[in-house]
């Protein structure tokens, strides 16, 4: 798993590839790439357990900067450009960052990062000063590399994102992280695999499973941005054996013409992996009828805590299930702490798992561990007597009307395929008599956006499908969900958009 090595042995393979322009790095670029910018991290005196930013599109130029701080022993954090600018300022601010890389296009963004920012940052640009600094820097590795490490925040859906702080192995380089280590030895990854990742790079899974096919030797294709035919062409074009999607990239190619799905020829696949969202069980069914029993769910969290698993064949026979634990042990507890009984829903929280901090802020890293050790995203759920995973939902998502307990994933589960709907999420509106109301914003599909009747059509066939507490009381219609990459959905933008009425429509 060390560079070099892959490079002396793959030498001219493509390591990654850019889907749009068909634009490579091969392995020994790569390697000489990365080692020039490690030299240019170190003449500005960073070291192991300091702290760089990135503030970069998908492109080319990200793996070098990535894979410079991986064997310099560095933290690196990408940043999500698409944020608002005081998000990206607290998040750069935040995460003690010494210095920032940045791209011409998000030039004014990065300077308003830097210009706002309590300590001096060294700005760096790809095209520019970065370029200029390493083009004077050896391709020879540095002395002793120690491996280091990505430091994500989590997607601040319901409030400010909170930087996740590993633990730094100072491992050599070469060692690799766990996460490349399970993408071999459970998901199969290897010299053979061409890989592509239609998410951002400033997520944590398109990141670490791009840099952790290379680390197995394999190909990357990273798409500039998702799109449902795009993606089909690229696994045509490339013969991509494994792929990684969340869930509403699922129902986007589903819900292409069958003549367009059937006209790329996708059989090249081996694998396909799903996680980042739930995924409704009519998506997943869907999904394995067209493409076979090749879908691979996991369930984690950038915190790295947990990780759970489930194939095709076992999930066709649980549907629903996230599958068993292969890191860390599950428990389930109500909201004293108390251990609930196998099939109870209670708050799912993980054991034998290591611990982790949310970086600068003691009082949130104390609410998600408990005094057994054990770890919660603060996800709901249940497991079954073989000790399957059965999730319902986030517990801040809970819906209680009238003291009933309602799962915004289900009724979402249930309108997502209707033809009408081409997004949709859940929320617990206020509500004087209830406490909350099921409330639904729709995003709906080009040619049912504006009908009048939309709203009784909906509702008939939600009360199909639901009990009829559990059907929405009121119903927005808008342009587009404000939903991640990632498949998360910024509820907070929604929240501020529903107010108290006595009128439940």
């Amino acid at each position: 798993m060390h560079l070099t090595k892959l490079a002396e042995e793959l030498g001219d393979k493509p390591a990654v590839v850019m889907g749009e322009t068909g634009e490579s790095l091969s392995y020994v670029e790569l390697e000489a790439a990365s080692n020039r910018i490690a030299h240019v991290f170190a003449d500005l005196g960073l070291s192991v357990g300091d702290h760089i930013a990135i503030l970069m599109e998908n492109r080319l130029e990200m793996l070098p900067v990535v894979w410079a701080a991986q064997r310099s022993g560095l933290y690196f954090t990408p940043v999500n450009w698409h944020l608002t600018p005081d998000e990206a300022v607290y998040i750069v601010d935040n995460c003690d960052a010494a210095v920032m890389i940045s791209t011409p296009l998000l030039d004014d963004l990065a300077r308003e990062c830097i210009s706002r920012a309590s300590r001096e940052i060294t700005l760096l640009s790809v095209g520019g000063s970065l370029d200029e600094l390493a083009a004077n820097a050896s391709p020879a590795p540095r002395p002793e590399e120690v491996e280091g490490i990505y430091m994500f925040y989590s997607s601040g859906t319901t409030g400010r994102p909170k930087g996740i702080l590993p633990a730094l192995s100072r491992d050599p380089f070469g060692t690799g992280l766990a996460i490349e280590h399970t993408m071999a030895g459970a998901f199969g990854f290897g010299r053979d695999t061409v890989y592509l990742s239609p998410g951002p790079l400033y997520h944590a899974a398109p990141l670490g499973w791009t840099v952790g096919t290379i680390r197995n030797g394999g190909t990357a294709i990273l798409m500039e941005r998702f799109d449902a035919e795009r993606a089909l062409s690229l696994i045509q074009r490339h013969a991509v054996t494994a792929a990684q999607f969340v869930p509403t990239m699922f129902v986007r190619m589903l819900k292409l013409d069958d003549r367009v799905r059937a006209s790329y020829d996708v059989s090249s696949l081996r694998i396909v992996i799903h996680a980042g969202a739930p995924c409704a069980i009519d998506v997943k069914r869907k999904m394995i009828d067209w493409l076979g029993p090749i879908l691979v769910e996991f369930y984690s969290g950038s915190e790295g805590t947990g990780f759970f698993m489930v194939d095709s064949q076992t999930w066709l026979q649980r549907p629903g299930t996230v599958g068993k634990a292969i890191l860390g042990t599950v428990h389930i507890a109500d909201d004293e702490g108390t251990e609930l009984p196998t099939g109870d829903t209670g708050i799912v929280w993980f054991g034998d798992v290591k611990r982790f901090a949310y970086h600068g802020d003691p009082a949130k890293t104390a609410s998600v561990w408990n005094d057994k050790g054990w770890n919660t995203l603060g996800d709901l759920g249940h497991v079954d007597d073989e000790g399957y995973l059965y999730l319902s939902d986030r517990r801040t998502d809970l819906i209680i009307s009238g003291g009933v307990n309602i799962y915004p994933r289900e009724v979402e589960e249930a309108l997502i395929l209707h033809p009408a709907v081409d997004d949709i999420v859940v929320i617990g509106a206020a509500d004087e008599e209830f406490g909350q109301r099921v409330h639904a914003f729709v995003q709906p599909a080009p040619s049912a956006a504006g009908r009048p009747d939309l709203e009784v059509e909906l509702s008939s066939y939600a009360r199909e499908r639901l009990a009829g507490f559990k059907v929405p009381r009121g119903w927005t219609f808008i342009a587009e969900v404000p939903r991640l990459p990632s498949g998360k959905v910024l509820r907070r933008n929604l929240l501020a958009l529903v107010t108290s009425s006595k009128n439940p429509g």
